[in-house]
């Protein structure tokens, strides 16, 4: 089946605009839906709120010129003292933009660091953050309701290539950088680094928190699929199985599952606790042999993403194809066409599906069911348990493999 187009925000070109500059590396949605950012290429960031720009699509039909946004977009008034009432920016942010992330604060979780006399910051319930990841290996941290800038984190060496916050409000950053190291801030103690995790003999592609912020999945260059315990900072277990670079990884929403992307032509879905593989999702039929994974490049997998009903992903390669899986099916349950594609992710309420290309962004309806009862109780179990423990429940065999998602 073919997925429904919703929309698509194109970036504003010139005659004289080079190509290999308007890469979109990075697309974003606000955890509580108030803004989409994307990067447009050429060190520009663009920040607009997420329902009105829904409006403009119901309105104006599918095409919407990003610039022309402007004119029915209300401007920030610095007079006007609504500060949280979500206003269009366009950030510079000085050099090319690889990655972004959006951060939100909970006042109840404190800074790890002891002192916190002399903060410059005190990032209350209603903030939330951009963060940037640079060419130049500097992230930029932004004020999302006023554009500002107000940090500036500069400790990489290389490329930062993405960026995660802690889904928990500690505004705990983590970015992952070609410098092959993953660095750990903590924004509610003004940015200060954290620590470093090595481990990574190459570059790092991503990063991703689980939903209880207590596991980081990193991955990257020369097969590398690293999981690590973020309250002692150490590694937990390296997962074996792709056969090339691993660019992209995401956590389903009750973290009992983890999909991760590569070069291999395959989206594999893993038990973190375990590590083991439980479905392949392959984009090239018949898939390639180990010895031949790096070959296919046309078939290459860009990106993925969980959706918010936990049984659907969402994967983009280089066939020119956006795919919607089913975790429980083979073949895709939807698809539809996309040059270029780097990025893909799904809106908080997971509705739609955004997907960014040569500084340009498009929007897909997302494939709709209701979710069955016995989905949402094993989600709510799997939340609160880990893979060891559910084996341990004096429940019949077929229904520990239904919780660990093994039928």
């Amino acid at each position: 089946a073919r997925s429904r187009t919703v929309g698509e925000l194109l970036a504003p070109t010139s005659p004289f605009d080079k190509k290999c500059g308007r890469e979109n590396w990075t697309v974003a949605f606000a955890p509580d839906g108030s803004y989409f950012a994307w990067s447009q290429g050429h060190r520009i960031v663009k920040l607009v709120p997420w329902s009105q720009c829904l409006n403009n699509f119901l309105l104006h039909g599918t095409k919407n010129v990003a610039n022309s946004i402007s004119t029915r977009l209300p401007r920030q008034n610095s007079d006007s003292g609504q500060k949280n009432k979500p206003c269009e920016h366009i950030i510079d942010c000085g050099d090319i933009v690889w990655s972004l992330a959006f951060g939100s604060s909970v006042p109840e979780k404190q800074s790890r660091c002891v002192n916190i006399e002399w903060h410059r910051f005190k990032f209350g319930q209603d903030q939330l953050l951009l963060a940037t990841g640079l060419n130049n290996g500097r992230i930029k941290i932004w004020d999302a309701y006023t554009g500002k800038l107000l940090l500036n984190l500069m400790d990489h060496t290389e490329v930062v290539r993405d960026l995660t916050f802690a889904p928990d409000g500690s505004l705990i950053l983590v970015s992952a950088s070609r410098d092959k190291t993953l660095r750990v801030w903590d924004l509610k103690d003004d940015g200060n680094m954290m620590k470093v995790l090595r481990g990574h003999q190459n570059w790092v592609y991503g990063c991703a928190f689980s939903p209880d912020s207590s596991i980081l999945c990193s991955v990257g260059a020369s097969k590398a699929v690293f999981l690590w315990d973020m309250d002692k900072y150490s590694m937990i277990r390296k997962l074996e199985g792709h056969h090339n670079d691993v660019v992209a990884c995401e956590f389903s929403p009750d973290g009992a599952l983890l999909a991760t992307a590569s070069y291999d032509t395959r989206v594999y879905v893993w038990d973190p606790h375990l590590g083991v593989i439980l479905m392949e999702f392959g984009h090239l039929f018949p898939p390639p042999t180990p010895i031949f994974a790096g070959g296919a490049n046309d078939r290459w997998v860009r990106s993925v993403s969980f959706s918010h009903d936990g049984l659907h992903i969402a994967s983009l390669a280089d066939d020119k194809m956006v795919r919607f899986w089913r975790i429980d099916e083979e073949y895709p349950v939807q698809v539809a066409p996309l040059n270029n594609g780097l990025c893909c992710t799904f809106s908080t309420d997971g509705s739609v599906l955004a997907a960014g290309q040569d500084g340009s962004v498009y929007f897909w309806a997302t494939p709709r069911q209701v979710s069955s009862l016995q989905h949402l109780c094993r989600m709510a179990i799997r939340r609160v348990m880990p893979t060891s423990q559910v084996k341990n429940l004096p429940i019949p065999s077929k229904v520990v493999e239904f919780l660990c998602y093994q039928i």
